[in-house]
C-alpha cells in the first residue's frame, strides 16, 4: 500500500476565473478520478473547512494498492488532464509519497 498526500495553493484569478471557482472545478474533476483508474483503494478530495487552520486552498489523501498503482495513476490520461487543469491554476504544490508499511 502507498499513500499519496498532495496540496496545492490557487492563485487569485486564474484561466478567467476567481479562486473559488477555480478550486471548485478542480475538485469536482479530482473526485472523479477513482472510477476511471484502477488501483487506488482511497481518494478523499479536502478543501478548508471554515473556523480550522489551513495553509492550502485543495488537497488529496489517498491510498493506492501498490507503488505500481501509483505509477499508472501517475501517467494515467486521465490523470494528465487533471494534471493540466491544475496547472494553470495553481501558485505551488506539495506532495508526500510514502509506504505505511516502512515508517
Amino acid at each position: 500500500m502507498i499513500k499519496h498526500i498532495v496540496a496545492w495553493e490557487f492563485a487569485e484569478h486564474a484561466e478567467g476565473a476567481d479562486k473559488a471557482a477555480n478550486v471548485a472545478l478542480v475538485a469536482e474533476a479530482l473526485r472523479g478520478l477513482p472510477a476511471l483508474i484502477d488501483g487506488i483503494v482511497e481518494f478523499e478530495v479536502i478543501t478548508p473547512q471554515p473556523g480550522l487552520d489551513n495553509t492550502f486552498d485543495l488537497a488529496i489523501y489517498s491510498v493506492f494498492t501498490d507503488a505500481a498503482a501509483l505509477q499508472g495513476y501517475a501517467v494515467h490520461p486521465e490523470h494528465l488532464e487533471v494534471v493540466a487543469l491544475i496547472g494553470a491554476r495553481r501558485t505551488s504544490r506539495a506532495c508526500l509519497d510514502y509506504d505505511p508499511a516502512a515508517l
